[in-house]
C-alpha cells in the first residue's frame, strides 16, 4: 500500500515540476494576478463556478479572497455561484442544468468583473454556458483547465491548462494556483 501513496504523490509532484517548467503558464498566472487587483481596485468582483470538486476549489478560493488569505484586510467580493442551493435547485429544475451558473451569471455579473471557470475537462456543458453569458456580460473570463483546456481553450481571456489529464492530479494544481492567486492579490491590493 505504502508503494501506491507513494507512486500518487510523485505523481502530484510531477505536475507540479513541470508547472515549474511551464513559462507559458507563468506569464499567464502573472498577468491573471494584475487583472485581479485591477479590478479589484475598480471595486469590482469575481464569480467562481465549477463543478463537483471543481466546485469546492471554487468556494475555497472565493472564501480566501472574501474572508482572508495570510494579511488582516478588507474582504473582497468574490463569491462562488453555487453557494444558494435554492436558486441551483430552482433554475435547474425550471430550466435546466446547464442554465444554472449561466444565470447566475447574468444576475450578478457586470462589466469588467472577473468570471473564474474551472472545469478539468474544459467542456463542462454548463461552464461552457456561463462563459457565453460571461462574454454576454463583457466581463473577464480566466479558465482553469486540465492539459488541452477542452472547449474552454479558445473561450476564455486567460487559461491555466494543468499538464495532467488525471481529474486527482489536475484538481491538486488548480488549489495551488489558487492558492497562489490569493497571495498575490493580497500583496498587490494590501502591502
Amino acid at each position: 500500500m505504502q508503494e501506491r501513496f507513494k507512486k500518487i504523490i510523485g505523481e502530484s509532484i510531477q505536475v507540479k515540476q513541470q508547472l515549474l517548467k511551464d513559462d507559458g503558464l507563468l506569464q499567464t498566472l502573472e498577468e491573471v494576478v494584475a487583472v485581479c487587483v485591477s479590478i479589484f481596485r475598480k471595486d469590482k468582483k469575481m464569480l467562481f463556478c465549477g463543478n463537483g470538486g471543481s466546485a469546492a476549489d471554487a468556494q475555497h478560493i472565493a472564501a480566501e479572497l472574501s474572508g482572508r488569505f495570510y494579511k488582516e484586510r478588507a474582504p473582497l467580493f468574490a463569491e462562488a455561484l453555487h453557494v444558494n442551493g435554492s436558486f441551483v435547485t430552482a433554475v435547474a429544475n425550471d430550466y435546466n442544468y446547464e442554465a444554472v451558473y449561466a444565470r447566475m451569471v447574468q444576475a450578478a455579473g457586470r462589466e469588467e468583473d472577473v468570471l473564474v471557470a474551472i472545469s478539468t475537462s474544459g467542456n463542462s456543458s454548463n461552464i461552457l454556458k456561463a462563459i457565453e453569458a460571461a462574454r454576454q456580460q463583457k466581463m473577464i473570463i480566466i479558465g482553469m483547465t486540465g492539459a488541452t483546456g477542452g472547449a474552454m481553450a479558445d473561450r476564455c481571456d486567460y487559461i491555466l491548462k494543468v499538464p495532467s489529464t488525471i481529474t486527482p492530479r489536475i484538481q491538486e494544481a488548480h488549489i495551488m494556483l489558487g492558492h497562489i492567486l490569493c497571495e498575490m492579490i493580497e500583496e498587490g491590493l494590501f502591502l
